[in-house]
């Protein structure tokens, strides 16, 4: 399994926090899964943050299903990323997932806010929204390092698949 590391513009000499996630990688007829919120607009690889004592595969079963309706497999770890910015360190573990059948969305009231849905959307379309992360350098520092991080992840995704 690779590692990756990712270097933020604006982080701290040493991090003093550690967050840790996981993200699901599922794709079903050359189409991924993808979070889209729909207020701001910006897409996401499904995922978020561990809870105590959860494992990164159970993770993220929970947050698929939360986030998208979707109950998944996680079939293989290709990848984890380990990103700086300000005093975080953030983990994620990224799998390769099967859906395997239909759960329960359970949006927090947050994501309800930004309009967080699910949504099929080619993966080429996908890699190619996500490499323009640089677009949003001037904009955000947090949008161009969450289209950083799922540009890397996909790629290290299709170079698993070969």
């Amino acid at each position: 399994m690779k590692e990756i590391e990712i270097l933020g513009a604006n982080r701290f000499e040493t991090f003093t926090k550690t967050r840790s996630g996981s993200r699901a990688v599922i794709i079903c007829n050359g189409k991924i899964l993808l979070s889209h919120e729909t207020k701001s607009g910006w897409w996401l690889v499904p995922g978020g943050g561990m809870e105590e004592n959860e494992t990164p595969e159970e993770c993220c079963i929970r947050e698929v299903e939360e986030e998208t309706g979707y109950i998944v497999l996680p079939v293989q770890e290709f990848l984890i990323l380990y990103e700086y910015y300000e005093e975080y360190r953030y983990i994620s573990h990224y799998f390769a997932c099967e859906v395997t059948g239909k759960g329960q969305m359970n949006l927090t009231e947050a994501e309800l806010k930004r309009g967080l849905e699910p949504q099929w959307i080619p993966l080429r379309e996908a890699v190619e929204m996500f490499s323009r992360h640089q677009d949003y350098a001037a904009v955000s520092e947090e949008k161009r390092g969450s289209y950083l991080r799922e540009y890397t992840a996909l790629l290290e995704y299709i170079k698993a698949k070969q």
